[in-house]
């Protein structure tokens, strides 16, 4: 969070009105009663890192797997700045794919190289990278994974294990040199990158992208949008013509409907942790390509839709989608004002409910605000990625709804007088639940996370990270 955006909260009274977290997260998590035993104080307190790279628990330890500027295993050039969303899958013989954002606008520090078959548009900085790694977190391969597309934020794994990289922007071609619209899906294979190549999602809508998850069941595909003016965002499904899935079966087309809660314009009014509204509806989008009109700014009927600040985090648990707000602000336009929101929507009841609520209580320098990328965790709960300002976290949530800071970042990128941390993003765990991979944002940093992670938890497995 940025100073001018906490001066806002400031003026509006909201500093110092909640509590750390709120809410029974029992629903969000499968596993043990064993997971409830693990405290306020998590693993312990942060140790700090003698490199100054990332400081952890005693009895964990990290190895960093790429940094931006590096030199990319494949030859194909450095690796890219501004690493974001990411996620891990499976492979053969104990190995690990991952499948990494780079969040590159016009003029990035470092782009994504342009890579035939692979490419795009060539004037887009964006795109994703992949890595291999073996059993113990040593690298592999390092390659691009697609290129030339703008501002790849967030996305999600699909169940059929590939990656689903998605634009934060509505670029047209002819804005900012771009060639080609943008503000699309795209379907990274994170073994064969050329299987998917770089194809476009049209159906699925152009807009400013940020997460996705993927009903296993049905094979609905849910979206949030980050817009960053009011309107805000909305929170939107996908039905596809081929719910099966399978790679490239997105490609078939299929129906993009957004939200709408009867009686809630904006989500940032509803303040009470349990709130429910059954009912939901949903609305077909009237121009999915906005060839004329952002789909948020689209007439949507006499009923309106609902609207809100912040779309980020998107995840499948158990039953239902949960999808995050980072933060409301009324002074920029929401009807109410918090730290953060998780919201649950199950399908089968067509409702939606608000299940946690963040926030720092006095010290607006300690986790629990502006929460970004999420995934659950070994413990039973949460990794949450803190998106704020000073000190930077990973941080958890225990299924009682308690916070320990998980990591912390420790490159310094201000000054001795004013320092900077750069947020973490991309929060994802093995498919064993044995490592934790977190990137930092900047410098462009991916780490791989090990310790005694069932250790306060024993018998609890994790589930499919999502980010």
């Amino acid at each position: 969070m940025s100073a001018t955006r906490r001066q806002m909260l400031a003026r509006t009274g909201v500093l110092g009105a909640s509590i750390a977290f709120a809410g029974n997260l029992t629903e969000l998590f499968a596993g043990s009663a064993a997971a409830q035993s693990l405290g306020h104080t998590g693993y312990g307190p942060l140790v700090t890192d003698p490199k100054g790279l990332l400081d952890l628990p005693k009895g964990f330890r990290y190895r960093v797997l790429s940094r931006e500027g590096d030199r990319l295993r494949s030859g194909e050039g450095p690796v890219p700045s501004n690493h974001d969303g990411m996620s891990a899958f499976a492979g053969r013989h104990g190995r690990v794919h991952l499948v990494r954002n780079h969040e590159n606008r016009v003029a990035a520090r470092i782009p994504v190289p342009t890579i035939a078959g692979l490419t795009y548009d060539p004037m887009g900085e964006g795109g994703c990278t992949s890595l291999t790694l073996d059993s113990r977190n040593h690298v592999l391969s390092e390659r691009v994974a697609i290129a030339g597309t703008a501002v790849n934020c967030a996305g999600g794994p699909t169940p059929w294990g590939t990656w689903l990289t998605c634009e934060e922007t509505e670029d047209k071609a002819g804005t900012n040199g771009y060639t080609k619209d943008h503000g699309f899906i795209f379907e990274v294979d994170p073994v064969d990158p050329h299987r998917t190549g770089a194809v476009p999602l049209a159906a699925m809508g152009r807009f400013q992208h940020e997460a996705i998850a993927v009903d296993p069941r049905r094979g609905v595909v849910y979206e949030t949008e980050d817009a960053f003016l009011k309107p805000f965002g909305l929170f939107y499904r996908f039905l596809p013509n081929r719910p099966k899935g399978g790679v490239g079966s997105l490609r078939a087309g299929g129906r993009l409907q957004a939200m709408r809660v009867p009686g809630v314009p904006d989500l940032s009014s509803v303040q009470e942790i349990g709130a429910s509204f059954d009912g939901v509806e949903w609305v077909d989008v009237p121009d999915p390509l906005a060839a004329q009109t952002p789909i948020r700014l689209q007439d949507f009927g006499p009923k309106g839709i609902t609207h809100a600040q912040k779309l980020e985090g998107c995840y499948w648990g158990g039953t239902s989608v949960y999808f995050v707000s980072s933060f409301a602000h009324s002074v920029e336009g929401s009807a109410g004002d918090h730290y953060g929101q998780i919201w649950r929507y199950d399908p089968s009841a067509r409702r939606l409910t608000l299940v946690i609520v963040f926030g720092p209580d006095t010290d607006v320098q300690l986790p629990g605000e502006s929460p970004d990328n999420i995934c659950l965790a070994p413990s039973g709960g949460l990794m949450v990625c803190e998106d704020g300002s000073g000190a930077q976290h990973v941080y958890g949530v225990t299924r009682r709804g308690e916070v320990y800071a998980m990591a912390r970042g420790a490159q310094n990128i201000g000054t001795p007088e004013a320092p900077e941390w750069g947020e973490f993003a991309g929060v994802t765990f093995s498919p064993d639940g044995e490592t934790m991979y977190v990137n930092c944002y900047t410098p462009g940093t991916t780490f791989a996370v090990t310790g005694p992670w069932r250790a306060l938890a024993p018998g609890v497995r994790t589930q499919s990270a999502v980010t």
